[in-house]
């Protein structure tokens, strides 16, 4: 099959077109590139500079010489290594023009061919490589498709570069959509959708769900004396503490300003308000007493926290929301009742 034959074109379209990958496309050209050079070994290496080892990626073996997918040798002194330094894509005479080449002389290499794999800035990737057991001449155009295919190649490793650096960059994304940047902790758009999530568990599952509502209580008497800064330590630290007051199972968000939310699942009805009034013991008792911030110490006398329980009928998640702000500032007035007779 010559390689300007319609069927040599027509399978090389197929290999380009239909690849979704790097050994989607590799694959089928090396088959492609036995044919051209007529040698019966082909393969795709890569190359790991900084340790010094090349790797056979993929490779095709029709006859007695075998290159082993998986092989790994030194870099320093294999055939590749010296092609590329000396210019040299073609021998058929590998004993005598490499004769110390160890790996060549173990692998039983006589005919060899080759070259380097570069990505779009330049960068050797690898070497897309043939060779024979016996002395072979290098077909004519066998050169061309050679530089072609390490084209086709290095575009590929180029793609698969950027399809994840883009999906990379779009986890970031979505992460810094999904966070607040005071707290690290989830912010009011990630709460929404885990609780919409949560509800439609509750109702395929059962059980019921506790939602607490927190408010700093004093917080913009704190941001006044001690500054933004502090505040910004502050509202962290309740973060950190909220978090270490949590279940397994349990989420926590800032809703905004000086507001968190906690979500707790209980799996049996029976048992939710009894685990409700714990669950708000415990945020009450974590984020009550001395903060030891960077820029102030302050001595916290604790926030308002409203507390509901839902049922496996509950649908609304902002009427939930609204249901346990409404406790929350129930809560408030009594701790200022309280406040006004003890005081």
């Amino acid at each position: 099959m010559g390689y300007a034959s319609p069927d040599f074109i027509s399978l090389l379209a197929d290999s380009v077109a239909g690849a979704r990958s790097l050994e989607e496309l590799v694959r089928p050209l090396l088959e492609l590139l036995q044919a051209v050079t007529g040698l019966e070994s082909t393969y795709l290496t890569r190359i790991d500079g900084a340790a010094g080892i090349q790797h056979v990626l993929y490779a095709r073996n029709s006859l007695r010489l075998q290159i082993p997918e998986g092989l790994e040798v030194p870099w320093e002194g294999t055939l590749c290594k010296r092609a590329l330094e000396e210019g040299r894509l073609y021998t058929d005479d590998v004993a005598n023009c490499w004769a110390d080449s160890e790996a060549a002389m173990a692998l039983g290499i006589a005919t060899y061919t080759s070259t380097p794999v570069r990505v779009e800035d330049g960068t050797l990737y690898g070497t897309l490589c043939a060779a024979s057991g016996e002395r072979k001449p290098l077909a004519d155009g066998a050169e061309k498709i050679l530089h072609m295919f390490s084209r086709l190649i290095g575009q590929q490793i180029e793609r698969e570069r950027l399809v994840h650096a883009l999906r990379q960059a779009n986890d970031s994304l979505a992460i810094s959509a999904l966070t607040d940047t005071t707290t690290h902790l989830p912010n009011r758009r990630a709460l929404m959708e885990e609780l919409r999530r949560r509800l439609a568990s509750l109702e395929r599952e059962g059980g019921a769900l506790a939602v607490a509502f927190i408010d700093l209580d004093q917080f913009k008497a704190i941001n006044d004396r001690h500054g933004h800064e502090v505040g910004d330590q502050f509202l962290a630290a309740i973060g950190g503490r909220l978090q270490g007051a949590l279940r397994a199972g349990d989420f926590v968000a800032r809703l905004g300003g000086d507001e968190f939310v906690v979500l707790s699942h209980t799996p049996h009805d029976s048992d939710a308000d009894v685990a409700a009034r714990a669950m708000r013991t415990r945020l009450q008792v974590a984020t009550t007493g001395h903060f030891g911030l960077a820029g102030a110490t302050i001595d916290y006398a604790g926030p308002s926290i409203g507390m509901i329980v839902a049922a496996r009928d509950a649908r609304d998640a902002e009427a939930l929301i609204a249901q346990a702000d409404a406790a929350m500032y129930a809560d408030k007035r009594s701790r200022k009742e309280n406040h006004r007779r003890l005081g």
